[in-house]
């Protein structure tokens, strides 16, 4: 396909002619996210995770991504929390990853699983333990009377295990979304930004994909 040039000011002619390789999208999230690592001053895995009610009313906060691979981008959660609640009762996401320090973004949408029991298991003893303190002790979206009720269950988990791993909580658990969209988005001089976006219909079919208008 011809790319046309366009003579903008401050827009030179590589700059308005390059765009986002239509290659797997898997690989090019590799290489964003590598770029992210390098250049973000703080948690560049951190991604907005958008779920909604049965009903379709929205909601979305941050959350870290844990880990990825083709089958899809794993966070983990206290499932009795707004987002588990609303996550076990639609089991489907989207996720926005947005890099400011590369003017680049990632929209990514799927159908969400909860991971094995071994996954979440593996991953909790994973945290130090002072995470795994405060996960067990936390009724995470639940209303809170005072700080010092929290702090107290703390200090409760902590005597309780005074050494070693701290138990699983059964709510504490994982979710993998398997994309089935996935958009990149660069933002470009003179807002001609460059978007390209890949689509499949479940995870055994090929990914299609197009460029987007900004």
């Amino acid at each position: 396909m011809r790319s046309m040039s366009l003579a903008l000011p401050g827009c030179g002619m590589s700059e308005a002619t390059s765009e986002i390789p239509p290659s797997d999208p898997f690989s090019l999230f590799e290489v964003w996210f590598g770029e992210a690592k390098a250049s973000e001053p703080n948690d560049p895995n951190a991604m907005a995770l958008a779920t909604a009610t049965p009903n379709g009313r929205p909601s979305v906060r941050m959350v870290l991504l844990k880990d990825r691979s083709h089958d899809g981008f794993v966070f983990y959660t206290n499932a009795a929390s707004r987002k588990g609640e609303e996550i076990r009762a639609n089991m489907h996401g989207a996720l926005l990853f947005h890099w400011k320090s590369l003017r680049r973004q990632i929209r990514i949408e799927g159908p969400l699983e909860e991971v094995s029991e071994e996954e979440a298991d593996n991953y909790f003893h994973s945290r130090p333990r002072n995470s795994q303190i405060g996960s067990a002790a936390s009724d995470q979206s639940r209303p809170l009377p005072e700080r010092r009720v929290y702090l107290d269950r703390v200090d409760a988990i902590a005597e309780r295990y005074p050494e070693g791993d701290i138990p699983r909580p059964p709510h504490w658990t994982g979710f993998r979304l398997s994309p089935r969209r996935m958009e990149f988005w660069h933002d470009r001089a003179n807002r001609l930004h460059d978007r390209r976006l890949f689509l499949r219909e479940d995870e055994a079919e090929a990914w299609e994909n197009t460029l987007l208008y900004p």
